[in-house]
């Protein structure tokens, strides 16, 4: 196979593992975009330099290495690590916050649709109290705090829903 054909089909990989990796986040989740689009821009340009004419060999093994970290490993661990514990936590109570306006028929979710979803599951909203920070925050207005165990400070999550029902999930 011809280096050219191999640097266009190292390309098309790369966009492939990029949307395929874009696509298997959660769409609520509004991390990483930015360094997604990074990454595949490098990786585009390392599948470029394979396109021109290199006559030494660790110029290639140099663009290769960098088209496997820009266009599969780093893809790879954005997604699997785009959901921490507290990130699914999240999600989960902006799913039954989500429910529960729909089911009363209400087109916004609510501060208190919110606290009943993340207590329901376990956990509580707002920051911990304690002696050093004594003013709960988070807990009133969104975005909101989420904690995956009502006893326990960080990690945790916020939850913000814009336009009614549409959750968006982000570390705070």
């Amino acid at each position: 196979m011809s280096p050219r054909l191999q640097a266009l089909g190292a390309a098309v990989l790369c966009i492939v593992i990029a949307l395929v990796a874009g696509l298997a986040v959660d769409s609520r989740l509004d991390r990483h975009w930015i360094l997604r689009g990074l990454t595949l821009l490098l990786a585009l340009c390392c599948a470029a330099l394979l396109l021109s004419d290199q006559t030494r060999r660790i110029r290639q093994i140099v663009t290769a290495i960098g088209l496997v970290m820009f266009g599969l490993v780093i893809p790879v661990t954005q997604t699997t690590w785009a959901t921490p514990p507290e990130i699914d936590f999240a999600l989960a109570v902006a799913t039954d916050a989500e429910n529960a306006a729909t089911k009363d028929a209400r087109s916004a979710v609510t501060v208190e649709d919110v606290k009943s979803a993340a207590e329901s599951r376990g956990g509580a909203i707002g920051s911990l109290k304690t002696d050093k920070s004594p003013e709960v925050r988070g807990a009133t207005a969104f975005p909101l705090i989420v904690r995956a165990k009502a006893d326990q400070g960080r990690p945790w999550a916020c939850v913000s829903f814009e336009h009614g029902l549409d959750a968006e999930v982000r570390p705070c």
